[in-house]
């Protein structure tokens, strides 16, 4: 073996029920005397809670998806007029990402409560939008402080959004197999993140109030992001990113629709990868065999988003789209990707085909 790996600095809270009293420990712990609690108007009932046990000075609602640089802009107004000193975010990828998005040019801390699975909250990558243009970048001031997992805020969130979010998180798997950076420590965390989604996520699919379905799709959530923030973002993730921020699609329904699409482009050129995911999902699905099929039956019992036609993508957007993602890929994506090839990938994940 000759390989590099980094780990990220991080304190990571599983307290089921008891965010509050667990965020104020990590407050304190930090230093922390004036918060800015990010939340948005629809976490307010899961933020309530917490903020009555924080200092806060100032409760911030206003949460965009894809982070646009305007929203950014204001955020970080707010906190300087406000004198904050720490930043509290409650809230699921687009909460992170603005608390990241402060943090980046105050080097304020951040204690993040996830409330989805995105798992933005263990990575150091930072993500904004501007246009139709969506930027991401890595800088080790957006990486929070701390992470609180608490099982208990998650069970309000609807099965849509579990389904979309859970597959979401099993892309940062899938592509921490073959990022940029990837390495065996990597490939490790995340074929035990595939498990562990792939247990969970029917369980909370059938039963959204499971708080042990939860806790074992947050603990693959963590594993994945973990995984990826060391791997780097491969091709699933520069398709996603582009048509995202060109065409303002949904972030955790267009990983969920891609992704399948992506695993069969890239396994056949992949062996151990391919290997390796098959492995995870066949500790589950006892008669899968492959990558792919394994996927499909989780896919399956989820029923998951199949088609990007269906939250608003225009189909002549796959030509306008083909250049930014091509020169986005990284070189040593494991299939070779040409105009050809990626165009026939959109379009089927555009339509919603079958993976033949």
């Amino acid at each position: 073996m000759k390989f590099t790996h980094e780990t990220l600095s991080q304190r990571v809270v599983f307290a089921a029920g008891e965010s509050p009293a667990a965020v104020a420990a990590e407050v304190e712990a930090l230093g922390g005397s004036k918060v800015m609690l990010i939340a948005s108007e629809r976490e307010k009932e899961l933020a309530d809670p917490i903020a009555k046990e924080i200092p806060v000075v100032l409760r911030h609602e206003e949460v965009v998806m894809h982070v646009p640089v305007e929203v950014a802009r204001r955020a970080r107004r707010a906190a300087a007029d406000a004198g904050a000193d720490i930043l509290v975010s409650v809230g699921g990828g687009s909460t992170t990402g603005l608390a990241k998005a402060v943090a980046m040019t105050t080097g304020l801390p951040i204690v993040a409560v996830p409330t989805t699975y995105a798992g933005s909250e263990a990575t150091n990558v930072w993500g904004l939008t501007e246009g139709e243009t969506k930027t991401t970048g890595v800088d080790d001031e957006v990486l929070p402080a701390s992470v609180v997992y608490d099982a208990g805020l998650l069970t309000t969130l609807p099965g849509e959004m579990t389904v979309a979010s859970g597959l979401n998180a099993m892309a940062h798997c899938v592509d921490s197999m073959w990022g940029p950076r990837s390495d065996p420590i990597d490939r490790a965390l995340a074929q035990e993140g595939i498990r562990a989604l792939a247990t969970g996520l029917p369980t909370v699919a059938d039963d959204s109030t499971s708080v042990k379905g939860i806790e074992q799709t947050l603990y693959g959530a963590y594993l994945a992001a973990v995984a990826f923030a060391s791997a780097g973002s491969g091709m699933h993730h520069k398709i996603c990113h582009v048509l995202g921020g060109m065409f303002n699609l949904p972030h955790a329904q267009t990983h969920a629709v891609v992704l399948p699409h992506v695993l069969a482009f890239n396994a056949p050129h992949a062996p151990e990868a391919e290997a390796r995911i098959a492995q995870a999902f066949g500790a589950v699905f006892r008669t899968t065999r492959t990558a792919s099929a394994g996927l499909a039956a989780l896919r399956h019992a989820l029923d998951a988003p199949r088609a990007l036609r269906d939250y608003g993508m225009p189909e002549d957007g796959i030509a306008k789209a083909l250049g930014p993602i091509t020169q986005a890929i990284p070189v040593n994506n494991p299939t070779p990707v040409n105009d050809e090839n990626l165009t026939a990938l959109l379009k089927a994940a555009w339509a919603g085909d079958p993976i033949s």
